[in-house]
């Protein structure tokens, strides 16, 4: 038996694997869904708390980065964080959906309050990681976080919330995001 040995790149560096996913090549998509999926996943499974619904949003997060690859812009940030934004307002859209409302709406009271009793005990699951860095924050910047990119709250939802300035909420948040950039740096 003749073994074909494989002379396809496994392993691409983030601007390699840019590049290949703006010429559309399939090996660059594969790299990115073998890579990022896991990550991507559990960002969705914390905002829509159901593994049915986040394989659906999955696939429409990574249709849209392959469709959208041409507006990510390394000077505006890093293309993980930029697939984070993606799967965090698809997810967020999602849930706001009328499809998911009517859905919601037309189940039967006892698997609905069942299926929400039984992802209540999976919400804690750190699903990359990031729990450890969160904690390092002091409470209220973990509030914020929590709400905006966790439970998918707007910024202007989060000042009605917490009855807070808008104002107060964007300073706060961003903040937040630049003690949490310098937290990271130490767990790379």
């Amino acid at each position: 038996m003749i073994r074909k040995i494989s002379t396809i790149k496994t392993n691409y560096s983030e601007e390699e694997l840019i590049v290949l996913l703006r010429q559309k090549n399939e090996a660059g998509f594969h790299h990115l869904y073998d890579n990022y999926s896991g990550a991507l996943y559990g960002v969705i499974l914390r905002i829509v708390q159901s593994k049915e619904y986040t394989e659906e949003i999955i696939q429409d997060v990574f249709v849209k980065i392959w469709n959208s690859i041409h507006q990510y812009d390394a000077l505006k940030g890093r293309f993980y964080t930029w697939m984070i934004n993606i799967a965090r307002n698809t997810a967020i859209d999602y849930l706001k959906s009328k499809s998911f409302q009517n859905q919601l709406k037309n189940q039967p009271l006892p698997d609905f309050v069942y299926e929400n009793a039984e992802l209540t005990t999976t919400n804690n699951s750190d699903f990359i990681g990031f729990n450890k860095v969160l904690e390092s924050l002091e409470s209220d910047k973990q509030e914020l976080i929590d709400l905006a990119y966790y439970q998918g709250f707007t910024q202007s939802e989060i000042s009605e919330k917490l009855n807070m300035p808008l104002g107060t909420v964007k300073t706060k948040m961003r903040n937040a995001l630049l003690k949490l950039k310098d937290l990271l740096k130490d767990y790379q």
